[in-house]
């Protein structure tokens, strides 16, 4: 657990980004290869299941990133990208509106982009840190 509060923006990070990539390749790989869409369940089920994995990922490594920053202006934007990422992948999976692909692209970026920004700027490792 230690390791995970420790590197909470490095695993936020990297969260993020796979899971843009993750975005970013899903149509191509589906319209590439539609058979992949008959053949396998099991890969097509996995597929999927990694929106729920990078979305409990990075939940976690938001509420230790908030919990070390000192910038509650990054604090509040953690959370607030991470809800709307969230948000807009349960619409996607749901199909309740027709939002386009690119503000999932960018709730990654952005979720992604201040977990570095909090990692270089606001980070507060030790208890003399002035973290509200």
């Amino acid at each position: 657990m230690k390791i995970i509060i420790n590197n909470s923006d490095y695993i936020g990070a990297a969260s993020s980004g796979l899971c843009f990539l993750h975005c970013l390749a899903t149509p191509f790989l589906f319209l590439s290869q539609p058979a992949i869409l008959t053949v396998s369940q099991e890969l097509t089920f996995f597929w999927y299941i990694l929106n729920y994995i990078f979305l409990a990922v990075s939940f976690i490594a938001v509420y230790y990133s908030v919990k070390n920053s000192s910038n509650l202006f990054i604090k509040v934007l953690l959370y607030l990208f991470w809800i709307w990422l969230s948000l807009l992948i349960l619409n996607e999976e749901f199909m309740i509106f027709s939002i386009p692909e690119l503000y999932t692209y960018i709730s990654a970026i952005g979720l992604s982009v201040l977990h570095v920004y909090n990692l270089k700027y606001c980070r507060c490792d030790n208890e003399e840190c002035c973290t509200s």
